[in-house]
């Protein structure tokens, strides 16, 4: 049987949403490893870069509402092209915060380096290994793989709260370096964002999958 329009048109949905997410993954590795080595260098070309996440998030939504005026899908297909324009902002989003990230990379890069105890490195992992299942999850349709992501939002949550203890006693302590502490301060929350936005995807998969809406759930059902 030949491949409905309406089947052509969600195909290329998927590759154009799939390649957002490709970017947005680039752009959240280049950030944090901008922090981790201090490379203003590295910081800059993802701050220029971000218009390109822009243009492709743009393209992408006009795409989606096209095809939602045009062949008005019911079922699967409605719910795919509504996730996917969810998923699309989120995505988006994610590449601001890897901007943000790459700002306070390039502030910090310039600054004597600070001894504190921070795990921003794990913080980050566990935040890009969220947002690359949630991908995941996504291209294979894996609603199982989503709820792991759910999960592990937790263990982020929990970090973030560490690290807010800590600096906080260190700007007490430390007065003079409050600046660059605040800047590690806002890191800590940009990737608490990025971990809260790959949890939205794999809400968004799962509702995909199954038809059924996980966001503002009790804690309990998710």
């Amino acid at each position: 049987g030949q491949m409905t329009r309406l089947q052509i048109e969600i195909g290329r949905l998927k590759k154009m949403i799939l390649a957002l997410g490709a970017v947005a993954e680039d752009a959240m590795k280049k950030s944090v490893l901008a922090l981790e080595t201090r490379d203003a260098g590295l910081a800059r070309e993802i701050i220029e870069d971000d218009f390109k996440i822009d243009k492709m998030e743009v393209d992408l939504e006009e795409e989606g509402l096209k095809i939602l005026a045009l062949h008005q899908p019911v079922a699967i297909d409605l719910r795919f092209i509504v996730a996917v324009l969810r998923i699309n902002s989120d995505l988006e989003r994610i590449g601001d915060l890897a901007v943000n990230l790459a700002e306070r990379a390039l502030f910090l890069s310039s600054r004597e380096p600070l001894e504190v105890p921070l795990n921003l490195a794990g913080m980050a992992q566990k935040a890009q290994e969220m947002l690359e299942k949630s991908l995941d999850a996504l291209v294979n349709m894996d609603a199982h793989m989503a709820r792991e992501v759910l999960k592990m939002d937790d263990e982020v949550d929990e970090m973030n709260s560490e690290m807010f203890t800590i600096i906080y006693e260190r700007i007490m302590k430390n007065p003079q370096r409050a600046e660059d502490l605040i800047h590690h301060l806002s890191a800590t929350r940009h990737l608490e964002r990025v971990a809260d936005h790959a949890t939205n995807i794999a809400e968004d998969v799962i509702y995909m999958v199954e038809g059924e809406i996980v966001r503002h759930q009790a804690e309990d059902f998710t």
